[in-house]
């Protein structure tokens, strides 16, 4: 090759480099994106920044104010429900003995000091349950209550109607609606 075909292959060479330079940049120029102005960011005043952390402070202490609200409320409810059935509880404990109280007191006895102490006993049982709201399920002569009264017998008596109660082998009690123990009865017809 002469001087003059290598000066003109480098010349060509160069030529061609240009154009693939240029290529790229154009390529590149249109993978990146339009540029935007560049937005100014506003910073908040002072002002502005304690009037919403304020509002911010006052919505906590608002939601913070119910929730104790609810809590309070839930805890009286919850106190309300607990009182009758611990008070129930307590005085189920004490069915057995008011019922062997009655039964000395309805037996036969030569000892009058010995009844008249037995029947002094049972009534202050009996006092105690009155003053706690307990009252007594004994329903001679009415109709059967399935929802306070359990049946163990049957029996036929034209003196008496249909579903009613003929005998009472076990007194019930209740504490307002709340049954402590179904009373035990015998229903007739």
């Amino acid at each position: 090759m002469t001087e003059e075909e290598k000066k003109k292959t480098e010349q060509e060479a160069a030529e061609k480099a240009e154009e693939a330079l240029e290529e790229v940049s154009e390529e590149e120029k249109a993978e990146e994106p339009a540029s935007e102005e560049p937005k100014e960011e506003k910073k908040p005043s002072e002002e502005e920044r304690l009037k919403a952390e304020n509002a911010d402070l006052r919505d906590k202490y608002l939601r913070l104010l119910a929730e104790f609200d609810n809590y309070r409320k839930r805890s009286v409810k919850e106190r309300q429900e607990i009182y009758p059935t611990a008070t129930a509880q307590a005085v189920e404990a004490f069915l057995p003995l008011a019922d062997n109280f009655e039964r000395a007191a309805n037996a036969e006895s030569t000892d009058e000091k010995y009844k008249a102490g037995v029947m002094m006993i049972y009534d202050q049982l009996a006092n105690a349950f009155k003053k706690l709201g307990v009252e007594e399920i004994a329903r001679v002569g009415e109709t059967f209550d399935p929802s306070v009264e359990n049946a163990v017998s049957h029996i036929e008596d034209e003196n008496l109607g249909e579903n009613t109660v003929a005998q009472v082998y076990q007194k019930g009690y209740r504490l307002g609606d709340k049954v402590i123990r179904p009373a035990t009865v015998v229903i007739a017809n």
